[in-house]
């Protein structure tokens, strides 16, 4: 198959769902997410309501590429083009944390600038995103990877505090969009973060803080 450019890639790819991204002989290319749809959502005060860990994700019903989008837009996308700025803070905008995303068909890293998925791996590495069987079966898994690099002269205590801190953000906005969306999504900390790393060939400087399933509720 010829190599198709982004932006018409990403229209396919919308149009044959989530879920259905390439043949299994064909390599994974990018995918160019939909603008996210910032006339969604309830008030954030029914949101903060019904926050909660849900387990009862469905692993049958793939989630809909523009829901994919706003999610992750919500999770920590840019919200001021000027600046770059994000909707999760970072230590010094270090913008140190990554959001993977890990499907059946493969391993993408969400680029913020440019709103897209860019293809890391043709290989569904769930099973190794955790150790509960949700995870290895839920739609979408998102892996949170701090890349110590982007972090300056920081001590090692404080480069850890700092991974863990802005991470709990990107996944406090995660943990409000499916709120609002009635979507499930737990955080999962039971993960052999060196095999995963391994799995998803990171280098040194990059370390997993944590894996968040999402999907909708199986009920």
């Amino acid at each position: 198959m010829k190599t198709m450019p982004r932006l018409v890639a990403g229209i396919l790819f919308a149009a044959m769902g989530w879920g259905l991204i390439a043949l299994a002989a064909d390599p994974l290319k990018p995918v160019v997410l939909p603008a996210p749809q910032m006339d969604k959502g309830r008030p954030l005060m029914q949101a903060l309501k019904d926050r909660q860990s849900r387990r009862d994700i469905n692993p049958d019903k793939k989630l809909a590429l523009q829901e994919l989008s706003n999610l992750l837009w919500a999770a920590c996308g840019i919200n001021r083009p000027d600046s770059g700025k994000r909707t999760a803070p970072t230590a010094s905008n270090r913008q140190e944390i990554d959001v993977y995303v890990s499907t059946a068909e493969g391993l993408f890293l969400y680029e913020a600038k440019g709103h897209q998925l860019a293809p890391v791996l043709q290989e569904d590495v769930r099973k190794a995103a955790g150790k509960q069987a949700l995870v290895q079966t839920a739609p979408a898994v998102l892996i949170f990877v701090v890349d110590e690099e982007r972090m300056g002269n920081r001590s090692e205590s404080d480069k850890a505090f700092y991974a863990a801190t802005d991470t709990g953000f990107v996944s406090q906005n995660v943990y409000l969009y499916c709120a609002s969306e009635g979507l499930a999504t737990v955080v999962i900390g039971m993960v052999d973060k060196p095999a995963l790393a391994a799995k998803m060939k990171l280098r040194p400087e990059q370390k997993v803080v944590l894996t968040q399933p999402v999907g909708y509720p199986a009920k």
